[in-house]
């Protein structure tokens, strides 16, 4: 199993590398793509349902690796598997690209203390749930059942990943619950390419 894992890994990290860096995307063509991603995402990568993640500002290397896994089915889902089986790779960048080039920011809800952030995800994922590791998605104002979903995941088995599992495996459901309420708390702001100022939460 270890090694099959290994070998799923590299592909996404092949897959990855063969859309190219940022600059390679088209931001109007990866806008009509995103067309196919706003009913859950949203044309500016905020979710609009709660099972669905943020995908705003994340970066283009992360978005590719998981379209990757979806469309190769390394990573499976019902509905984003048949999405992403769909697309070019072109239009993956490009739809990278266009979600990327959107500025995510968070920011602690009132009252909170950043020291009270669960300490095993802040390395990677911030106080705030803006990545501080490029390889890390953002979880600012994901909602509690979006993170626990995932977390329990990768608890389980379900979802794999070289950093994540050996997390969440000792992760109790309360542990759980406590991270995810922490970063659905947070308040999120998206600034769409182009536009002078952040669309909230809302767009």
């Amino acid at each position: 199993m270890k090694g099959l894992s290994a070998l799923a890994l590299s592909g996404l990290m092949l897959a990855s590398a063969a859309f190219g860096d940022a600059a390679s995307g088209d931001l109007a063509a990866g806008r009509k793509v995103a067309g196919l991603c706003r009913v859950c995402h949203g044309l500016q990568g905020v979710a609009q349902v709660p099972i669905a993640p943020h995908i705003a500002g994340e970066p283009v290397s992360y978005i590719t690796r998981q379209l990757a896994a979806f469309r190769s089915g390394a990573r499976e889902h019902e509905m984003m598997t048949v999405v992403a089986r769909g697309l070019t790779d072109t239009q993956i960048a490009d739809v990278a690209a266009w979600y990327s080039a959107h500025t995510a920011r968070a920011s602690l809800p009132p009252g909170a203390d950043a020291s009270a952030a669960p300490a095993l995800c802040v390395t990677c994922h911030g106080e705030t749930g803006i990545a501080v590791n490029p390889d890390a998605p953002n979880l600012a104002a994901e909602t509690n059942i979006y993170l626990a979903t995932q977390l329990k995941a990768f608890r389980s088995g379900k979802r794999r990943h070289e950093i994540m599992s050996g997390i969440a495996a000792d992760l109790t459901d309360d542990e759980i619950r406590a991270s995810a309420d922490w970063y659905a708390a947070m308040r999120l702001e998206v600034t769409e390419p182009g536009a002078p100022g952040p669309c909230g939460a809302a767009c």
